[in-house]
C-alpha cells in the first residue's frame, strides 16, 4: 500500500571550506544532525541514499556509515550533476512511497575542487569550441543575453538578484558569504562572462546536508507537530525538441519538471509561499522565475524590480542566500534547498523566516540535463 511521505528530520552543516576533513566526514556530520532532528538513529534507517559529484565513485554512503554506524542496509550512491542531491531525495521518496521502508535517509556531501567548475574534464572536452565556451559562466551568460535580447531584461535586473540573495544570506548563519553587496559593487566586480560579474556567480564551497524521510505511519508515531509532507517529488531529463544541439537550454527541463510537480501536488505556483531555486548564476534565477511559473514569459525583470521575490514580498525566493551566497557544494545543494524549505515550514528560520509559510518549492538544475522539483507542505 502506497504511503504519503514525510520529512521527519532535516539539517545541514555550515557551508564553507573544510581542508582538514574528508567529504564523507562532512556527510556523516550532516546525517547525524538530521537523525537527531528526527529523534531517530542510523539503526532505524532502512536504506541510505547519498549524493556527490566530484566524489561520485567513492562509495560515499558506505564511508559515511563507517563513521556513524554500519548496519548492513543498502547504500545507493547517486551522481546527477547539480541535481544529485534532489536525485537522492527522489530515490528516497520512491522507496518510502512504495512501502518498502518506513524510514530512510538522503545525504548530499561535497568537497568542490578549487577554481571554476564545469566545461572541462571530468565533464567533457576542453571548453573552447563551437560557440566560444562551454564553461558554466559562459553558458548562463549566453542564456541571460538571449533573454535580454528577447525581452529587454537589463544587466541591472540580473545584478539585483545578487544584491537580494547576498542580503538574505546576512540572516543565515550557515551561509558562506554573509555581507551586503550593493548594486554598484555587484556591477563593478570582475567580469567573468558578460554580463556576469564575480558577485553574480555562485560560491564554490564545501558542504553537506541531510533529510530523513518516513512513512505516514512512522510520522504519526513520531508526532506530526514538526512533520513536513512531500506533496511532489519530480526528476526530469530534457524532453525532445528541435533545437541547435550546440546550445545548452536551461529552460525546457525545468518547465517539464515543474509542470509534473504541480500536477502531482494538485496545486499551481500561486499556492507557493516561498521558493529555493537554482541560482547558480544571477541570470539563472530570472530564467527560473518564468520556468517555474512565478511570472509570465518576459516578466522576470519586472518581478525582481517589484521586490516580490525578496523577503517580505509576495513570493520570496532564495531567502537562504541561494547558491550565490549560501554556496554551491554541488552534491549537497539539492538536499540543502529542501532543508531550507523545511525550516520555514516549521517556523524555525530565524531572522529570515517567511511568515505563515505552509507550502514551499525546492528546485535544482543539473547540466546534462536534469531538473529536480520538490513541493513541500507543513503537515
Amino acid at each position: 500500500m502506497m504511503s504519503d511521505v514525510y520529512i521527519a528530520g532535516a539539517d545541514m552543516i555550515a557551508f564553507g571550506r573544510y581542508p582538514d576533513r574528508a567529504y564523507f566526514q562532512l556527510g556523516a556530520e550532516a546525517a547525524l544532525m538530521a537523525l537527531d532532528d528526527a529523534g531517530l538513529s542510523i539503526k532505524d534507517m532502512g536504506a541510505v541514499y547519498a549524493s556527490s559529484v566530484f566524489n561520485a565513485q567513492s562509495m560515499l554512503g558506505q564511508k559515511m556509515l563507517k563513521e556513524i554506524g554500519q548496519t548492513g542496509v543498502p547504500c545507493i550512491n547517486v551522481s546527477n550533476a547539480c541535481a544529485s542531491g534532489a536525485t537522492a531525495v527522489r530515490e528516497a521518496f520512491v522507496a518510502i512511497k512504495s512501502g518498502l521502508y518506513d524510514a530512510v535517509i538522503a545525504v548530499g556531501a561535497e568537497q568542490n575542487p578549487r577554481g571554476m567548475l564545469g566545461g572541462a574534464p571530468p565533464f567533457g572536452p576542453p571548453p573552447e569550441g563551437l560557440f566560444g565556451s562551454e564553461s558554466m559562466p559562459a553558458v548562463f551568460a549566453e542564456a541571460g543575453m538571449v533573454h535580454a535580447a528577447r525581452y529587454g531584461t537589463t544587466v541591472e535586473q540580473f545584478a539585483q538578484v545578487a544584491v537580494k540573495n547576498h542580503h538574505h544570506a546576512t540572516m543565515n548563519p550557515k551561509a558562506y558569504y554573509r555581507r551586503e553587496t550593493p548594486l554598484e559593487e555587484v556591477l563593478a566586480s570582475e567580469i567573468i562572462a558578460e554580463p556576469l560579474t564575480k558577485l553574480m556567480c555562485s560560491a564554490n564551497v564545501d558542504g553537506a546536508a541531510a533529510v530523513v524521510l518516513v512513512s505516514e505511519r512512522k510520522a504519526r508515531e513520531l508526532g506530526m507537530g514538526r512533520a513536513v509532507r512531500i506533496r511532489a517529488s519530480v526528476l526530469a531529463s530534457d524532453p525532445y525538441e528541435p533545437r541547435n544541439p550546440e546550445m545548452f537550454d536551461p529552460n525546457s527541463v525545468t518547465r517539464l519538471a515543474a509542470a509534473q510537480a504541480y500536477e502531482m501536488a494538485g496545486l499551481g505556483p500561486d499556492a507557493l509561499d516561498l521558493v529555493e531555486l537554482h541560482d547558480c548564476f544571477a541570470t539563472a534565477e530570472l530564467l527560473h522565475y518564468e520556468n517555474l511559473g512565478l511570472c509570465g514569459d518576459g516578466e522576470a525583470g519586472r518581478l525582481i524590480d517589484s521586490g516580490a521575490t525578496a523577503l517580505g514580498g509576495a513570493i520570496p525566493v532564495n531567502v537562504s542566500g541561494g547558491l550565490l551566497s549560501k554556496g554551491h557544494p554541488i552534491g549537497a545543494t539539492g538536499v540543502a534547498n529542501i532543508v531550507e524549505i523545511v525550516e520555514h515550514l516549521r517556523g524555525q528560520a530565524g531572522a529570515r523566516q517567511v511568515d505563515g509559510a505552509r507550502i514551499g518549492l525546492a528546485h535544482v538544475l543539473g547540466f546534462g540535463a536534469a531538473a529536480g522539483v520538490h513541493i513541500l507542505e507543513k503537515a
